[in-house]
């Protein structure tokens, strides 16, 4: 998928950029990825997706609470269809659950993934 040149350097920031609970999934992920392999801030359109596992064709994405107010509802619902359109699923994982059960994120990522 295309990712314009913008999209692209903004994906490089965010690597550099990356919350906590996004750190803690990374290297878990990388380090109990097995078969699934996850690339970090993917771009893709005109979006970056928090991880991306181009097998399953799986968005992850970690939300912290300002996800929960104001337009962000709205905002992710038009960028998951957008996403959707191109034939990648979006899971959504709040932050808190990647800080306080890692485990039991793992499990639903790769429940998911092998969907």
């Amino acid at each position: 998928m295309y990712a314009p040149k913008r999209t692209i350097q903004r994906a490089r920031s965010l690597r550099r950029q990356m919350t906590p609970p996004e750190v803690r999934l990374w290297v878990a992920l990388r380090r109990k990825g097995q078969d699934l392999r996850f690339r970090r801030q993917h771009p893709i359109g005109a979006y970056v997706l928090d991880f991306y596992c181009e097998r399953a064709r799986l968005a992850v994405e970690v939300d912290g609470a300002s996800h929960w107010i104001g337009e962000a509802p709205a905002r992710d619902a038009a960028r998951d269809a957008w996403v959707a359109q191109c034939g990648v699923r979006t899971l959504r994982l709040p932050a808190r659950l990647v800080m306080d059960d890692l485990d039991t994120a793992l499990r639903m990522i790769a429940t998911t993934a092998r969907r």
